[in-house]
């Protein structure tokens, strides 16, 4: 089977693998369809990914038709289409005990800590595919995504009325932003290019847009009422963006990193103290999150057709990345 590998920073070849042939009871092997591409994949790429180790096949957003399924296996059979949970947790943990299998002490990320699914076939644990038959393939993809801004939501417990400010228009800020605005939020988008301003005004439907910089913390007020947003997520990636984060959040309100830097962050104590703010991360997502995203695309909520900005061939895919072209909202490659 053809499997493309990231064999370092800066190098990715597709090469050939034996197609699995034989699968546990538990498990199920499925034909992979569609594979979108994510800021991990990219920063991995470009040797800026934390906890990462080469050579790795990326992938984990991803969506596919069953073809075999284990003895034990009930929840899917062949023929279905799937999308699939991408966080191998342990079961065993704290954080697992507690229902937070997001954040398991021992997790292993597929296309992250282990191989992904830039392949053709992928062996999955049952427990970790979800069968969406309702859907298209590249609903299907997007779930996974679309979950981790719903998550980010949800650790923040938007409640309706409320202000919310999104921090970085991309693919995941624009699915935090979207929740957002589905649990009925005043919702603020906020990013330094004016085209995915524009973008996310349209998708998210957002209530009004800030371009980040001088003069944003003023237009945020202006914007309402003289007050600063209750909850602010920050989805850039960015240290000098999660850092003046915290000018953004209003007293007794709540910051969330959804996005994720390989470095320090600092902030000002007395500023934080006096606020009495709420400082969270917020990694991954849970089943809870992908049944919500789930529901909310067979609800026609979320409209995942405009969400894929291009579509990739799964041969062209390192040229695709060579060429560091990554202006899209979501790619997704696709195997026919």
């Amino acid at each position: 089977m053809r499997t493309i590998i990231c064999q370092e920073p800066g190098r990715m070849e597709i090469i050939d693998q034996e197609k699995p042939t034989s699968i546990q009871d538990h498990e199920v092997l499925i034909a992979i369809k569609r594979i979108g591409i994510c800021g991990t994949d990219i920063h991995a790429y470009g040797g800026n990914q934390p906890f990462f180790e080469y050579p790795r096949v990326l992938g984990h957003e991803l969506s596919g038709v069953v073809e075999q399924v284990g003895g034990n296996v009930q929840k899917v059979a062949a023929g279905d289409l799937v999308a699939m949970i991408p966080y191998m947790h342990c079961g065993e943990c704290i954080a697992c005990e507690n229902g937070k299998t997001n954040c398991c002490t021992n997790m292993k990320v597929t296309g992250v800590h282990i191989d992904g699914g830039m392949r053709e076939y992928l062996i999955m644990p049952e427990s970790h595919v979800l069968k969406v038959n309702q859907l298209s393939l590249n609903d299907a993809a997007m779930i996974e995504p679309l979950s981790i801004g719903a998550h980010g939501v949800r650790r923040a417990d938007v409640k309706e009325g409320e202000t919310v400010l999104v921090i970085g228009a991309g693919p995941i800020g624009l699915g935090a932003a979207r929740f957002a605005k589905l649990q009925g939020a005043k919702t603020i988008m906020m990013d330094i290019s004016d085209e995915r301003l524009a973008f996310s005004k349209d998708w998210v439907e957002a209530d009004a847009t800030v371009k980040a910089g001088e003069g944003a913390l003023e237009e945020l007020k202006k914007l309402n009422n003289g007050r600063l947003p209750s909850v602010v997520l920050d989805a850039t990636g960015n240290k000098a963006s999660m850092t003046s984060a915290f000018d953004y959040v209003s007293h007794g309100g709540k910051l969330v990193y959804v996005g994720l830097v390989k470095d320090t962050i600092t902030f000002n104590d007395p500023d934080f103290h006096s606020k009495e703010l709420t400082l969270m991360g917020s990694r991954n997502a849970t089943l809870e999150d992908f049944e919500n995203v789930i529901q909310a695309i067979k609800a026609g909520q979320v409209n995942t057709a405009a969400y894929i900005t291009r579509e990739i061939e799964f041969d062209k895919t390192p040229e695709y990345f060579e060429s560091k072209n990554f202006n899209t909202n979501k790619a997704i490659i696709v195997l026919e």
